[in-house]
């Protein structure tokens, strides 16, 4: 007894499996060499900047008086000292910039995610965040520059160096602390909002901890970027050789106008005293940024929610 598919089996039967056509095979070859040469061509500029800095730099890192010192007790061409008081100096003022910007930044994001979506102010703030996103550092020194010695008539400091350096973090900390909030499902606050939950504790309970993990990535990130700025140094704080631990009064060394400072009066001559000084602050610089960052992810992983 034979059978046959009606009209119907056939169409609900799965289609026969195609082999894939040779053009289609040469273009997906294609396509993945473009991926890895595109890949290749952007690490490869990060991978020769991180040789470089590595081997310039790596001569002065293993000696202790390079972590324990500062340079008030040699000359400027002279070898020997550390640099203690530009890594204070660095951690201070960065410290200061993310104590006042972080605030500031998480609460704007949380107005411009959860409040004024569609409002009209949240749509100037939003505006206003982009051009702030896309002042150059040095425009931002000379604005506290203006407000804060030439207007207020006080020193030149760490401080206004950290006000200076705000002014470029606040906007990539809500730009990032707003794209992890947008991310937290709706579901999630409309659950609490089920359960009888007021807003604010709803998104103090609920959507922060959800997002803190992406947030605190994007809060090292801004800090990262403007530890290595040089104009807001250059503009609104002098140079000191010995360690300053005063944020507030009298000059303050950091790493970058360590490095800037070595350039202006030393030599760059490989070999160099100034060129060894340089390269050990920039190596300095980009193992502290690492350590920032690793402990972030470390703390990002600890506070991101489990799945269960």
């Amino acid at each position: 007894m034979t059978t046959t598919l009606s009209e119907t089996d056939r169409l609900a039967s799965p289609p026969a499996f195609q082999q894939v056509s040779t053009g289609r095979k040469a273009k997906n070859a294609l396509a993945t060499v473009l991926v890895w040469l595109s890949f290749l061509i952007a690490v490869a500029p990060l991978v020769w900047v991180l040789y470089t800095v590595i081997a310039n730099g790596i001569k002065r890192i293993p000696y202790s008086n390079w972590w324990n010192q500062d340079f008030g007790s040699v000359l400027s061409d002279e070898v020997g000292g550390g640099v203690l008081h530009a890594i204070i100096g660095t951690l201070e003022q960065g410290l200061m910039c993310a104590i006042i910007s972080v605030p500031l930044g998480l609460l704007v994001a949380i107005y411009l995610v959860e409040y004024g979506r569609n409002s009209r102010l949240a749509k100037v703030t939003t505006f206003m965040v982009d051009i702030l996103s896309g002042v150059p550092s040095i425009v931002a020194a000379l604005f506290i520059y203006a407000l804060w010695i030439t207007t207020l008539g006080l020193p030149r400091s760490g401080f206004a160096v950290s006000l200076a350096l705000v002014l470029l973090m606040i906007p990539v900390v809500v730009r990032s602390s707003e794209e992890m909030l947008r991310i937290v499902p709706d579901d999630l606050r409309e659950a609490s909002y089920a359960l009888g939950v007021p807003k604010w504790k709803t998104i103090m309970k609920i959507v922060l901890p959800t997002a803190l993990s992406g947030i605190i990535s994007g809060v090292m990130m801004a800090l990262a970027r403007v530890m290595g700025e040089t104009a807001p140094l250059l503009v609104l704080v002098g140079y000191s050789a010995y360690v300053n631990w005063d944020l507030f009064y009298n000059n303050q060394a950091s790493l970058p106008l360590l490095m800037n400072t070595e350039r202006a009066t030393n030599s760059m001559e490989p070999g160099s005293v100034g060129f060894d000084r340089i390269w050990g602050a920039a190596l300095t610089l980009v193992l502290i940024i690492a350590l920032i960052n690793l402990i972030a992810t470390v703390v990002s992983r600890l506070v991101a929610p489990k799945k269960k």
